[in-house]
């Protein structure tokens, strides 16, 4: 038996991280269930039978396809777990918050399917990727350039602030979050703004807000009272970072949400009017040589 046939041969992914790293680790072939949420990669939403929403699950249709192990993620799927561990299924729930929990959890998902080298090597690169962002900041703050300060929305009704590993990405990104201390708070009821004024008092130079299912609307975020005053209001530096893109805990986030973010704090570092960026491409994991 080869290595790559030891773990899982049937697994159900009730998020979409974990699809996404199966597929860039060239293991989709073990897939066979996803959440309704999943967008990447596109294919698996033609490919794979789509058995929970994200709070929810068809537990009888998951049972149906005789999952050898589930993954989930957070305290959310507690309870789609434990009915799934009740009817004899090996559920795996993991809770990464920071960029060092994504990773680790990408190396687990990776040890179990017998692809430790590929993962290795696709973390070396974003690792990589992430220090040339820093140097790239760290260029233009020596030539006199000030790191911008960034507000970033996960809702907006209430509005919630950024979770800890958007937190961390955008330092990265070479921007500085508004609101680090309420980072670390890893439920979105604990990172709820109760007074939007805050942002206000705060200042930021550049807006980023990510709704997950929710279109952008800039010009309803600048009519927000007081939000007239804000320095990334009055210069138009109001983006949007898609959720798929940087809301979920896995490699999307570490590539193309921290690339958009990234590009957002250069152009305002060097100076260039507020427009609409382009989209970032995805780190490639090059397949499974365990």
């Amino acid at each position: 038996m080869n290595r790559t046939d030891l773990g899982p041969q049937r697994i159900v992914c009730l998020t979409e991280e974990t699809t996404e790293w199966l597929y860039l680790l060239g293991q989709q072939h073990r897939i066979v269930g996803i959440s309704g949420y999943t967008v990447r990669p596109p294919q698996a939403r033609h490919e794979k039978p789509k058995v929970s929403a994200f709070l929810s699950a068809k537990i009888d249709k998951i049972l149906a396809l005789q999952p050898d192990h589930v993954f989930g993620f957070s305290d959310l799927q507690a309870d789609i777990a434990a009915a799934l561990v009740r009817a004899g299924v090996a559920v795996t729930v993991f809770n990464q918050r920071s960029v060092d929990d994504i990773v680790a959890v990408l190396w687990q998902v990776a040890a179990l399917v017998g692809c430790t080298q590929a993962a290795q090597r696709w973390i070396e690169a974003v690792h990589a990727q992430h220090a040339a962002m820093r140097q790239a900041v760290q260029q233009r703050v020596q030539r006199g350039a000030r790191r911008p300060r960034v507000y970033f929305e996960e809702w907006d009704d209430p509005p919630i602030t950024a979770i800890r590993w958007v937190s961390e990405l955008i330092d990265i990104a070479g921007g500085e979050d508004i609101f680090p201390e309420r980072a670390c708070q890893p439920l979105a009821k604990d990172r709820v703004l109760a007074d939007p004024l805050e942002v206000v008092r705060r200042a930021p130079d550049i807006i980023v807000w990510s709704w997950c299912g929710k279109k952008f609307r800039p010009e309803r975020v600048a009519a927000r009272p007081g939000w007239q005053d804000i320095p990334a209001v009055r210069q138009g530096h109001l983006f949007e970072v898609k959720s798929a893109d940087i809301l979920q805990p896995g490699p999307a986030a570490l590539t193309d949400g921290v690339a958009q973010l990234h590009r957002i704090v250069l152009a305002w570092m060097d100076g260039q009017p507020a427009a609409v960026l382009g989209q970032g491409g995805v780190a490639q994991a090059g397949g499974c040589h365990a």
